[in-house]
């Protein structure tokens, strides 16, 4: 199976890919399956899982104290701004996965911290060695240097925001049902990517300014214009 490990939807508040679209351009990419891992929302996913003919990932990539760590498998809303330690404590009490999304894009201020990397290395399941908005290559270089030193799953993600780049990066694994058959899948996988155009960014920064405007969508709504009644995420 090819999955892309890095998804987001129109309810992250720097993308506005709806779900009827994002199933056709997951099939048109020829991935077989995604993680929607929404910036600090959960209420995405469960909208595509409804409607997705591919396996979909339930995932959030929650903005701790000191960088963004993605949690895989969730069953429910993790709030940001908890230490690392307590947000991995949060996934794991669910039976999730740890990955760490994009650790050396020097460029993106929302990494996380080398410090606290250093500090959760132990604990970390998933590795994100190859992200395609990455700004150079040599960032999913030492990513992946990293994961070998310390001996972690090498995982692989578009993070896409726009429908075009579903694809750009993905790892190829066995068929899996749950955390631990893809762990194990994981193990017996490999990785492909190539990266993203710059000019993606501008559309992601155009996107977060027309929802500040109030002009695209920042909650689950279909196509038609119909408000989608799931809420963020526990108060």
């Amino acid at each position: 199976m090819k999955v892309d490990l890095h998804t987001h939807t129109l309810c992250s508040k720097d993308s506005c890919n709806r779900f009827e679209r994002i199933v056709a351009a997951v099939q048109s990419a020829g991935i077989d399956a995604i993680a929607v891992t929404d910036h600090d929302r959960f209420d995405g996913v469960r909208r595509l899982q409804e409607i997705a003919p591919f396996p979909v990932i339930a995932g959030e990539e929650i903005k701790t104290a000191e960088g963004e760590i993605i949690g895989l498998f969730l069953t429910e809303w993790i709030p940001p701004g908890l230490t690392p330690e307590e947000t991995i404590e949060r996934i794991k009490s669910q039976g999730g996965v740890v990955y760490v999304p994009h650790p050396f894009d020097e460029v993106r201020g929302s990494r996380l911290r080398r410090e606290a990397l250093e500090r959760i290395a132990e604990r970390i399941d998933v590795l994100e060695v190859f992200n395609a908005r990455n700004a150079l290559p040599r960032f999913n270089q030492r990513a992946l240097a990293f994961a070998r030193d310390r001996r972690l799953l090498a995982g692989a993600g578009s993070d896409t925001h726009t429908y075009g780049e579903y694809g750009r990066a993905y790892v190829e694994i066995p068929p899996f049902s749950d955390t631990q058959s893809f762990l194990a899948s994981m193990r017996e996988g490999s990785w492909y990517g190539r990266l993203s155009s710059p000019l993606v960014h501008l559309r992601t920064r155009l996107d977060r300014t027309l929802k500040i405007l109030g002009v695209a969508p920042d909650s689950p709504i279909d196509d038609g214009g119909r408000m989608h009644d799931e809420p963020a995420g526990p108060s």
